[in-house]
């Protein structure tokens, strides 16, 4: 079930996110994810719209929306591949009309993911805070005449 965030997700979420990172970025040293923790508890939750998939009360993803960006989307790596993701990016695209979202350019996974999900490429920009490449990506209930499919 989806559903939306409560205080006591917290700890669940945090542990997801900081699984996750570490398993899907495994170009960026692990330490940079422990560091992001408190800005992770303090600043990002609380300051989007979070919802969770709960399975017999666990938490087994998230997905946190900013306006009309995707900011994060996570499933727990032991429950990955079983639609979990899906479920949570179809609930955030009934959300909004259009969405954009950045992912690393090396998350080759996730890129895929989110294209086979209906998103295009617009750009590719450097992360400020890792200094690795990202793209950009947009998807629209309506699709964008100016956007342009992301390279294979």
């Amino acid at each position: 079930m989806i559903r939306d965030f409560r205080n006591a997700d917290v700890e669940p979420v945090l542990d997801i996110w900081l699984q996750a990172s570490i398993l899907a970025h495994h170009f960026i040293a692990p330490e940079f994810w422990h560091e992001q923790l408190g800005a992770m508890r303090e600043i990002y939750l609380p300051s989007a719209v979070t919802r969770v998939f709960e399975v017999d009360g666990q938490v087994r993803g998230f997905s946190c929306v900013y306006e009309n960006t995707l900011a994060a989307l996570f499933v727990s790596p032991a429950h990955q591949g079983r639609g979990v993701g899906t479920q949570l990016l179809e609930d955030a695209m009934g959300s909004r009309a259009a969405l954009q979202l950045s992912v690393y350019s090396q998350n080759v996974a996730s890129l895929h993911f989110y294209q086979m999900h209906g998103f295009i490429f617009l750009s590719e920009q450097r992360d400020e805070h890792t200094g690795h490449l990202e793209k950009v990506m947009r998807w629209a209930s309506d699709s964008s005449p100016n956007a342009r499919p992301y390279p294979r």
